[in-house]
């Protein structure tokens, strides 16, 4: 199916994934972006005895909703799917840069599927322009968190899941806003990298924690 066929869906649809061989499960992640914490991913499939609840009318694309939203979400979607969540940490993210790290965590969202729920997709819908290597077939959707609805789904448990995880490294780290900016360079994130340096938690392999990391070497070699 081409890109543009890909793409004439306008909102997050179950009539999307149904274009697919069944059964279809969807991939996303969240936290490519940050300067610190892991990349997120969740695995979702929805089973088709589930799809005539009213909850899918709700779903779209994580960063549309609200967090009161996503969290009120979050439950039922786990209620009435199968799914799997994953992460890749901030090492393995220094360790293989943030494009194989978020593959890595797709890969284990998808198999933590298999293994808890022991259900066997036919097809993994993977937002974005690269599909990790699974044991189904996969096809790529670019902005596929504004169409599949699986896709959706899986959006948001990823981002509730990784939201609450830097919410909480925020009670041990707090000066870095975390528990607002779920590690993303704001402005109070950078200020805290100034004046506090990095965490264990920081990837060395963006440039303004590596910076940080160089100023705080030299400071203490001084």
């Amino acid at each position: 199916m081409s890109s543009n066929l890909l793409q004439k869906a306008s909102t997050a649809d179950i009539n999307f994934d149904q274009q697919f061989a069944a059964p279809v499960c969807g991939i996303d992640e969240v936290g490519r972006g940050p300067l610190a914490g892991p990349v997120v991913s969740a695995c979702v499939l929805i089973p088709a005895e589930n799809l005539g609840h009213t909850i899918w009318q709700e779903i779209t694309d994580s960063k549309k909703l609200s967090a009161v939203k996503r969290e009120k979400l979050f439950e039922p979607i786990k209620e009435l799917c199968f799914y799997g969540i994953a992460e890749a940490s901030c090492q393995e993210i220094d360790e293989l840069n943030i494009h194989h790290a978020t593959l890595l965590a797709m890969k284990r969202a998808y198999e933590a599927m298999m293994t808890n729920h022991e259900c066997f997709p036919q097809t993994a819908l993977i937002d974005g322009k690269f599909a990790p290597k699974i044991a189904c077939k996969t096809q790529t959707v670019v902005k596929g968190d504004s169409l599949s609805l699986s896709i959706a789904a899986a959006s948001i448990l990823a981002k509730v899941t990784r939201d609450r995880l830097m919410a909480g490294l925020h009670e041990e780290f707090p000066h870095y806003g975390w528990d607002s900016n779920a590690g993303y360079g704001t402005k109070v994130h950078m200020t805290g990298l100034d004046s506090h340096g990095i965490t264990p938690h920081h990837r060395l392999s963006f440039a303004p924690c590596a910076m940080a990391a160089e100023k705080a070497k030299i400071k203490f070699a001084g």
